[in-house]
């Protein structure tokens, strides 16, 4: 992999992270297109560096949000922020245990599965479509309801299934206001990233000595600065109910995934 596309794919993973349409699905594709042969788990972890791009992307937009819940979980008060916190942790707990009990597994599907990537565009493009004809609310998040959208961010670890599109469907489908649903959704996969970018630096599959940090590097700047962008128009789309133009992209390019990978592969 070159720089310029690091820079392309560092992109496509700003925008599609936010986005409800699969960044990990739409790096796949962009890996076939650049007919890149690396390992899963050299793979897997380019996409992991992308992703904690867009992980510190969110901090700075919810900077006041995190800095909220950090204060009111160092007061050991409960209140908002800290129930907020709460129901981060639940959301957690799902993805957490199919990440350390699976890794392996998961690691097999980040090697250019473009079938696989087309059929979950097509389950994302229907969560959508579902989320968007949901009736308006102003409820919260409740513990049950983080650990069922926890569930469906687990479901996300597949390459396809949009992390964004199937936490805030979820989120809506089960009455949440929509604002909320976004931001919960944002900020409910920074810990999990966080950690895992923690475990592979710790574990040696990201090092400052690895030769493809440079490519890493500008790959994580792309992502970085796109994610910034892509994040604030997100929170918009998301309360105009236009996750419907998203549904229809995701039934388009899923249905294109699966004829290439049955006709070219």
């Amino acid at each position: 992999m070159n720089y310029l596309e690091a820079i392309i794919l560092g992109i496509v993973q700003g925008l599609t992270e936010f986005l409800p349409v699969s960044s990990s699905g739409h790096l796949e594709m962009a890996k076939v297109i650049f007919g890149d042969d690396s390992l899963p788990k050299e793979s897997l972890t380019f996409t992991v560096v992308l992703h904690f791009a867009t992980a510190l992307s969110t901090l700075v937009i919810f900077r006041k949000d995190v800095f909220d819940i950090v204060k009111g979980l160092l007061k050991f008060e409960k209140n908002e922020e800290s129930m907020f916190s709460l129901n981060i942790i639940i959301s957690m707990i799902p993805a957490t245990i199919i990440g350390l009990m699976f890794e392996e597994e998961l690691e097999a599907f980040f090697n250019r599965n473009i079938l696989l990537v087309g059929f979950m565009l097509l389950i994302t493009g229907l969560l959508l479509f579902l989320a968007d004809k949901a009736k308006h609310t102003d409820k919260d998040v409740s513990k049950v309801n983080a650990l069922i959208i926890g569930i469906s961010q687990a479901i996300a670890m597949l390459p396809g299934i949009s992390r964004s599109g199937a936490t805030i469907s979820t989120s809506v489908l089960l009455g949440v206001d929509r604002s909320k649903a976004a931001r919960f959704s944002f900020l409910m996969v920074v810990p999990l990233i966080l950690g895992k970018v923690a475990k592979d630096f710790m574990g040696g599959q990201i090092s400052f000595s690895d030769e493809n940090f440079g490519v890493m590097a500008v790959g994580f700047t792309a992502s970085f600065i796109s994610g910034l962008l892509a994040c604030n128009w997100m929170i918009s789309l998301v309360k105009n109910s236009k996750l419907h133009y998203f549904s229809v992209y995701c039934f388009i390019v899923g249905t294109i995934a699966i004829g290439y990978a049955y006709f070219y592969m």
